[in-house]
C-alpha cells in the first residue's frame, strides 16, 4: 500500500500533576483513579470511592510527596519524556513525527493525536512507555487512543506496541546502571515492580492459569504471554542473567499497594522486613517497570523504604537509576519503532 505521509509516533507515559499543589494532584488522582481499568469497580462504587474518599484524602499527602520530587525543570517523568521524545525524533528523522503524551493530565493523548493528524500522517505507532503489559497501563492507553480515533471519519493505519519486557538494549542499560554500584557489598537485590491487584491478574487470564499453578510466573508461554506478573519476572531474569546473579541473590517484588485487597506478591515492604530480620544491612533496588525515575522510585523507594529499612535495623537502600534520558534508551525506542 502506498505510504504518502509521515509516520506518527505517540510515546505515552502514565501521567503527572501539572504542579505539586493539592489542587493539581487532586485533578490528577481523580482522572487516574476513575479509569475503569485502574479501579475496576462498578461505576457508582468507583465514583463514590474516588471522589468521596481517595482523591480528597490522598491529594494533600501526595502533594507533599510531589514537592519532594519536583525539580526546577518540573516533574521528572515529563521532563525525561520530553528529552526522550526529542531524541527519538532526531534518530528517526524527517519521515517520522514524534509526540509525547500522558494518559492522565498533560500533554493529553487527545492533544498529541490532534497534532499528529494535522500533519497528515499515514499511520500512527502507539508506544506506551511501559516495558511490561498491564490492562491498567498499556491497555488503558490503547483503549483511550481507540476511543478518540473512532470519532473521526478518516482513521490512519494504527499500530500498537504491547510490551518489550526483555528488550536486550533496555536490559543492558539497567544492568550497566547497576554496575555503577559495588554489587558485592549488598546483602540482597530487589527487583521492585509497581503492584497490581490479583483480581486484575486473574481477569487478564483466559486460560484458567493465573495463581493456580506453582511457579506460574517463572516462564513465559502462550497461556501467560500477556500476564503482567510473568513479564515482570521475565524482566528480572533478563537483568539478573546480564549481571551474572544467582537466584539466591535477588527477589522479584511488588510495591505501591493500595487498599485491602490482595495484590501481586511478594510485597517489597515484606521482603525488606524479611531481609532485615536476616541481618541484611545493604539492599540494592531496581524498579524496571518505570522507564523514568518518578514518585514511585525517587520518593517511595529512596525515601520511604530507606526510612522503613532503618527502623528495621538495616542501613542503606540504594536505587538503581532508571533509563531516564540515556542516549542508548533513545536508540532502543527508535529501533523498536522501526521494527513495528
Amino acid at each position: 500500500m502506498a505510504h504518502f505521509g509521515k509516520t506518527g509516533v505517540l510515546l505515552v507515559n502514565l501521567g503527572t500533576p501539572d504542579e505539586p499543589t493539592r489542587g493539581a494532584v487532586y485533578r490528577y488522582l481523580k482522572q487516574f483513579l476513575l479509569d475503569r481499568r485502574v479501579i475496576d469497580y462498578p461505576w457508582i462504587a468507583r465514583n463514590l470511592l474516588v471522589r468521596g474518599l481517595i482523591a480528597p484524602l490522598r491529594s494533600g499527602k501526595s502533594a507533599k510527596m510531589y514537592q519532594l520530587l519536583w525539580t526546577d525543570k518540573g516533574s521528572p517523568l515529563k521532563y525525561y519524556g520530553e528529552l526522550v521524545a526529542a531524541g527519538v525524533q532526531e534518530r528517526l528523522g524527517d519521515d517520522y513525527v514524534v509526540e509525547l503524551a500522558m494518559r492522565y493530565q498533560n500533554p493529553s493523548i487527545a492533544s498529541a493525536l490532534d497534532t499528529l493528524l494535522k500533519q497528515q500522517v499515514s499511520e500512527i505507532i502507539v508506544f506506551p512507555l511501559f516495558p511490561q503489559y498491564a490492562g491498567a497501563t498499556t491497555g488503558s492507553i490503547h483503549e483511550e487512543v481507540m476511543r478518540l480515533l473512532v470519532k473521526r471519519e478518516a482513521i490512519p493505519n494504527v499500530k500498537m506496541v504491547n510490551s518489550y519486557y526483555d528488550e536486550p538494549a533496555m536490559i543492558k542499560i539497567f544492568a550497566d546502571n547497576a554496575r555503577k554500584f559495588d554489587l558485592k557489598k549488598y546483602d540482597h537485590i530487589l527487583f521492585s515492580f509497581h503492584g497490581l491487584p490479583q483480581r486484575q491478574l486473574r481477569k487478564a487470564d483466559d486460560c484458567n492459569h493465573c495463581l493456580k499453578v506453582e511457579g506460574c510466573c517463572n516462564s513465559i508461554s502462550i497461556v501467560n504471554q500477556f500476564c503482567y506478573s510473568a513479564q515482570c519476572h521475565a524482566t528480572t531474569r533478563a537483568i539478573a542473567t546480564e549481571l551474572g546473579l544467582t537466584p539466591d541473590q535477588f527477589t522479584t517484588t511488588f510495591q505501591s499497594r493500595l487498599g485491602p485487597d490482595a495484590w501481586a506478591q511478594p510485597y517489597t515492604s515484606t521482603v525488606l522486613e524479611e531481609q532485615a530480620h536476616k541481618g541484611a544491612k545493604n539492599i540494592l533496588v531496581f524498579s524496571p517497570a518505570f522507564v523514568a525515575d518518578c514518585l514511585e522510585t525517587v520518593v517511595e523507594i529512596s525515601d520511604e523504604y530507606q526510612e522503613e529499612f532503618e527502623e528495621m535495623g538495616g542501613e542503606k537502600v540504594d536505587l538503581v537509576p532508571s533509563l531516564n534520558d540515556d542516549p542508548r534508551w533513545m536508540d532502543a525506542v527508535a529501533d523498536l519503532v522501526r521494527a513495528v
